[in-house]
């Protein structure tokens, strides 16, 4: 349930779920609650999270720290969100030449020994698919995914982008918001990411957006501010699946795993600044059927069954 002014509105509405399968709960994790994984000699923390598909490692980083991976156990790309302004992050890959980003965006590298540097103490995250294995067993939640979740489909990578390899950067600045899409869209073979602007004080109450998703989870990333996530587990024929409603309040930075096909909201509360970042993997055929919502479409393709076209609600 989209408000009219909502670009979502236009998308085709979601089937209702059929299926008794067991529906997976939902999870949140405040980072900076809980241990982290990894501390470099110079002092970075690291968290590990995962969903079904991908692992997101969410870095304090210490200036100068390089966050490495090796050829054998990167042989794909993967994704970097830089969430906050004020620092420069470098790349370096022992293939190809490297390359900078300045202040909020998304970077793509490609397979091969790479590495991460920032320029100042800052954040930094990164999303594997489930192919890095050797990062499964350092995330948090580990246990929750010793069976896989028989509601989330399994990751089938979209093609390989178009051109030469390269480290590939989409600064912010580059990309204004337009009202006529839905955030700032980017993709990889593997992710999507919806990456936008922060807003300043509490979402309006009355323009909620609660809606399911069918077989895909969604990972909704905060970075700034204080949310609540609302989710609502819908009824099947077995009663012992059945779950009370969700009201989960969070501090920044925190992850939370939206699994299918709850329905769901995300609500930002308090004054100050508030950023939050949705992640999907593989990527989204209804968001890549939209035209001009894919900001570096021309680059990653779609599979051939998802051509974009225009969608009335």
């Amino acid at each position: 349930m989209y408000s009219a002014t909502d670009p979502r509105a236009a998308l085709a509405p979601a089937a209702a779920p059929r299926s008794d399968d067991p529906i997976a709960p939902f999870a949140a994790f405040e980072l900076l609650d809980l241990d982290p994984a990894e501390v470099s000699t110079r002092g970075s923390r690291t968290w590990y999270v995962r969903a079904q598909n991908f692992v997101l490692a969410y870095t304090r980083a210490v200036a100068g720290d390089r966050l490495a991976r090796g050829a054998a156990e990167q042989a794909h790309e993967y994704v970097v969100l830089v969430p906050h302004e004020g620092t420069t992050v470098r790349f370096d890959h022992a293939d190809l030449p490297g390359a900078e980003l300045t202040g909020r965006g998304v970077a793509i590298v490609p397979g091969g020994a790479s590495g991460v540097t920032l320029d100042t103490d800052g954040d930094v995250v990164r999303l594997f698919d489930v192919r890095s294995s050797d990062l499964l067993p350092r995330c948090h939640n580990a246990a929750d995914y010793a069976e896989p979740h028989p509601r989330v489909a399994p990751l089938q990578p979209w093609p390989d982008p178009l051109g030469e390899p390269a480290i590939r950067c989409y600064p912010h600045s580059a990309y204004p918001l337009d009202p006529a899409r839905f955030g700032r869209i980017f993709r990889s073979s593997a992710f999507m990411v919806n990456f936008g602007d922060p807003r300043t004080g509490p979402r309006n109450p009355d323009r909620l957006s609660p809606h399911h998703h069918d077989d895909f989870e969604q990972v909704s990333l905060t970075v700034a501010g204080d949310y609540v996530h609302h989710v609502r587990t819908p009824w099947t024929a077995k009663l012992s699946q059945w779950r009370p409603d969700v009201h989960a309040a969070v501090a920044s930075p925190a992850v939370a795993i939206i699994p299918p096909p709850t329905e769901h909201t995300s609500q930002a509360v308090g004054e100050g600044e508030h950023l939050l970042i949705d992640i999907f993997c593989p990527p989204r055929a209804d968001f890549s059927a939209r035209p001009g919502w894919v900001l570096n479409a021309d680059t990653y393709p779609a599979p051939d069954h998802v051509a974009p076209h225009h969608v009335t609600a």
